[in-house]
């Protein structure tokens, strides 16, 4: 799961990397590195992921508190183009998938989670933390890199999910 969540987290990425080249003067992009299952038959533990070594200690960027809310860690340049990232996702999938925790080594992240109203999504048996997506929506402060990429201000919205077509129908109670 972790690995799934990772590499689709790193193709949304490449795509936030080649748009980002053809806007001028917006620089480095953060790069999610991937993150590999690998199979070791005779070991007592048969699974493991493996990533590159990033060659020093990890910095958290934006990351989930432990009550749930999404903070960033500071206001360098890597963490300002994390949190457009996360803003771009977050447009680019109309609400519904938002990249959360982000930390690494420069312009290099590492152990990335998301939080969806997809229930499926990535093999998801559920959705994941959907209340992130509507905090997220109310609390983002874009940033001169959401301006320059031309990033709409973020409203709270209701994330477009599969719903019951009677939702929302006034409930007749017979008696």
């Amino acid at each position: 799961q972790e690995c799934k969540i990772q590499n689709s987290s790193r193709e949304y990425c490449k795509i936030f990397a080649a748009e980002t080249r053809a806007v001028p003067d917006f620089g480095a992009v953060p790069e999610i590195i991937p993150l590999y299952l690998i199979y070791r038959p005779a070991n007592n533990i048969p699974y493991a992921t493996v990533e590159e070594d990033l060659g020093g200690p990890c910095e958290q960027y934006c990351v989930t508190e432990r009550d749930g809310s999404l903070v960033a860690r500071g206001t360098s340049e890597v963490v300002l183009k994390c949190c457009t990232f996360q803003h771009w996702v977050y447009q680019w999938t109309n609400g519904n998938i938002l990249v959360t925790d982000m930390e690494g080594v420069g312009w290099k992240v590492t152990n990335v989670r998301i939080a969806t109203n997809l229930k499926g999504y990535l093999g998801l048996k559920e959705s994941c933390f959907p209340s992130l997506l509507e905090q997220f929506a109310a609390t983002h402060q874009c940033n001169h890199y959401c301006a320059i990429l031309g990033l709409k201000t973020l409203e709270p919205v209701k994330p477009k999910g599969s719903k019951s077509p009677s939702t929302g129908r006034k409930s007749t109670q017979s008696s």
